[in-house]
């Protein structure tokens, strides 16, 4: 019962410890991220035509 006791006491340790360092990010957040990967996405288009015209 002691042996027992002790792997759902550990169990319990790392279930909390992985749940509870993951960031969790608000809609806002998300929003602003996919922002700035479509104007990364822009600038990086914009550089590659300008090496073509050149």
């Amino acid at each position: 019962m002691k042996k027992l006791s002790y792997i759902f006491i550990l169990l319990f340790s790392l279930g909390t410890m992985f749940t509870s360092c993951r960031d969790q990010k608000t809609a806002e957040e998300k929003v602003e991220d996919g922002i700035e990967e479509v104007g990364d996405g822009i600038e990086d288009a914009v550089d590659e035509i300008e090496d073509e015209v050149e």
